[in-house]
């Protein structure tokens, strides 16, 4: 009776051992798929960008396998707070209205803000060029936090979407005279489209770090210190042996790292 104690212990353990283990063995990662060149939906239904690529190459080389799980933008975070996924790599700036709600990796590129309106469009002093004209941006992103606490003050209706290609079709349409968002993802998935003849970037870049942070980093729960360590062993690694420049270098034709 006493052995068969002894092994039915040593089964139990060897079980949760063997649990322990393969709970580590994947990662389920968030991720918004409507954001080219970051992350968006081939033909055939597969995700596929600069995010999603960047995710699995992390993966790689931590020796465990991503689980990637698709959320609208606004429901990223709260999915990553109540345990839905693990972490969040879906272009998300590092900022320290977000750095309360979770913990960040170091960064893994850099965007600017930008305004992209009909060409010739003049933004005037302080936005004032702005007032009565709707900006469209993307709901509950840094984007939104900028036109609510800056451009809606100069007199700008501020008009929240989903996604930003919901928006450019508004703007096409004349239902708005400007949308908002990172100068990358406006360049890729609107202004080299055959739809966005006519249109440019308005204004200088906007980079002011109250709003736009520290670059775009990958968000972990709060206080789980393992995993970001982990990710940022991993980033320097793939930086280090050249994955991440053959990543980059299939999307962008300059350095999206940054200084």
């Amino acid at each position: 009776m006493k052995k068969l104690s002894v092994l039915l212990s040593s089964t139990a353990f060897a079980l949760l051992l063997s649990s322990q283990v393969n709970a580590v063995d994947s990662l389920r990662i968030g991720i918004e798929a409507a954001y080219p060149p970051f992350a968006s939906k081939t033909d055939s239904g597969d995700i596929t960008g600069f995010d999603y690529d960047i995710g699995n190459a992390l993966c790689a080389q931590m020796q465990v396998k991503c689980q990637w799980i698709e959320q609208e933008f606004d429901g990223l975070i709260p999915s990553l707070r109540v345990r839905k996924v693990d972490a969040i790599i879906s272009s998300l700036t590092i900022s320290e209205e977000r750095k309360k709600s979770v913990d960040f990796t170091n960064r893994y590129y850099q965007a600017a803000g930008r305004l992209v309106m009909r060409e010739g469009a003049d933004l005037g002093s302080n936005f004032s060029g702005l007032a009565g004209k709707r900006v469209g941006v993307q709901r509950a992103g840094i984007h939104d936090r900028f036109a609510t606490q800056v451009l809606a003050p100069a007199g700008a209706e501020v008009v929240r979407y989903t996604s930003l290609n919901e928006a450019y079709l508004d703007l096409i349409a004349g239902r708005l005279e400007a949308v908002q968002g990172d100068d990358v993802a406006v360049q890729f998935g609107f202004l080299d489209t055959p739809g966005a003849s006519g249109y440019a970037f308005a204004g200088h870049p906007l980079r002011d770090p109250k709003y736009f942070g520290d670059g775009v980093g990958i968000a972990v729960r709060k206080g789980d210190k393992t995993l970001v360590e982990r990710f940022n062993k991993a980033l320097l690694a793939i930086r280090e042996n050249g994955e991440y420049k053959r990543i980059q270098d299939h999307y962008f034709k300059f350095d999206i790292y940054g200084e």
